[in-house]
């Protein structure tokens, strides 16, 4: 199933799971083995592989454990890597900020 962004957080997470789950299965390797090598609970992995949210943190132990920690890339990708970015004027944008409408409004005296 493609993830989009109309699915909702569940639906994402359930995917996520059954990938991950047949990822490790496709390694041969155990949720044992997998729990000793990132260094997390059996229980944790059982968890995630069931669709049940475990941090971030065990995700990304989890993922460099089975050798996907170059897929960081696509998860989130770095902003200052793309074309456009170079083009622009390379200021780093601190927040996002709603744009302002121009105020055609003046005083009586100024028209």
């Amino acid at each position: 199933m493609k993830i989009d962004k109309a699915m909702n957080e569940q639906t994402v997470l359930k995917e996520l799971s059954v990938r991950f789950k047949q990822t490790r299965i496709d390694s041969s390797v155990t949720r044992e083995e997998l729990a000793d090598k990132a260094m997390v609970s059996v229980g944790t992995i059982a968890r995630f592989e069931s669709g049940n949210d475990i941090s971030l943190k065990n995700v990304i132990k989890l993922m460099k454990a089975l050798d996907l920690g170059d897929r960081f890339e696509d998860f989130i990708p770095d902003v200052f890597d793309r074309p456009s970015y170079h083009v622009e004027t390379n200021v780093v944008r601190k927040r996002a900020t709603k744009s302002r409408k121009k105020n055609d409004w003046q005083w009586g005296d100024e028209r």
